[in-house]
């Protein structure tokens, strides 16, 4: 077992209630949200993780693989079993998005390298430039560094008539300094990598989890975005940027104006007229790259 992360280096800094309360470790696994799902039959499994030193088939988005190296990165997913509609549930991964960030942002801070802020999820737009750039969300829930992906997220449901059964957020996170596949060498990056210091995988998890639980707090009394989606938007690296809407229907170009309640992006198109873009099957770019 890697001792400097472990079940143990885990819960011993636990600051949440019931969130992230309950630690499955593995050196090993083929994929945390896999395993999640398996977990998730279980009813007592809410607030649940299930975290991995390493993945043999890490899952992205659209059947992607997701790169998982050893002793390097933070694998983790979450079981959720909320009582919401299904059609809410998407909404989930801005939440985890913002606590991502948030983490993130206390964790930096505390090096020295951040501005301070009022103590997450409610940083300050100054607390958005970290390392000697900037951190902060592509819509809908990748986390960049320098314009550069340190983080993907990727949300699965079951559903059992017509309600939530369970919910998986799976969370991957580069921490330590690393080589690239050569197609990922331009877009991502790690923490360590941008800021020339190490970082505890431990110390971010926890982080991550005690802002999500407070996020999540927030959605369960509203059921949608608007407990965050001011602090969403200060943390969003598209918005008032150029972006190219990659929709089967037809691909456009426009302003990103920031999240609705609803977590669809606002973009305001050459004729000033606003399109709700939800994210789906559809992809945002920036004009001139991948932010």
């Amino acid at each position: 077992m890697n001792k400097q992360y472990s079940r143990e280096t885990i819960l011993g800094g636990m600051q949440t209630k019931y969130i992230g309360r309950t630690v499955h470790f593995y050196d090993c696994i083929d994929s945390t949200n896999v395993r999640a799902g398996e977990l998730a039959a279980d009813s007592d499994a809410h607030g649940h993780i299930v975290v991995a030193d390493t993945q043999t088939a890490g899952k992205g988005r659209r059947g992607r693989s997701w790169e998982s190296p050893a002793g390097k990165n933070i694998y983790f997913s979450l079981i959720l079993k909320p009582d919401i509609a299904p059609d809410k549930a998407p909404m989930l991964t801005l939440v985890m998005a913002m606590a991502v960030l948030g983490g993130l942002e206390q964790v930096l801070q505390g090096t020295g390298l951040g501005a301070q802020n009022d103590g997450l999820g409610n940083g300050s737009a100054d607390a958005r430039t970290l390392c000697n750039g900037n951190l902060g969300i592509k819509w809908p829930n990748d986390i960049v560094l320098n314009g550069r992906k340190i983080c993907g997220i990727l949300t699965e449901m079951s559903l059992c008539k017509n309600r939530i059964g369970h919910v998986v957020i799976g969370v991957g996170i580069n921490v330590k300094d690393q080589d690239f596949p050569e197609e990922l060498v331009d877009k991502a990056t790690s923490l360590e990598a941008e800021c020339g210091q190490e970082f505890s995988r431990s110390l971010i998890l926890q982080e991550i989890m005690r802002v999500f639980e407070e996020e999540y707090g927030r959605f369960q009394q509203t059921e949608d975005l608007s407990g965050i989606v001011e602090c969403y938007n200060a943390g969003l690296i598209n918005r008032g940027r150029e972006v190219r809407v990659l929709d089967p229907k037809g691909e456009y170009t426009g302003v990103a104006r920031g999240i609705n309640n609803n977590g669809e992006l606002i973009v305001e198109l050459p004729d000033g007229k606003l399109s709700n873009v939800y994210a789906g099957e559809v992809s945002v770019r920036g004009i001139y790259g991948y932010v």
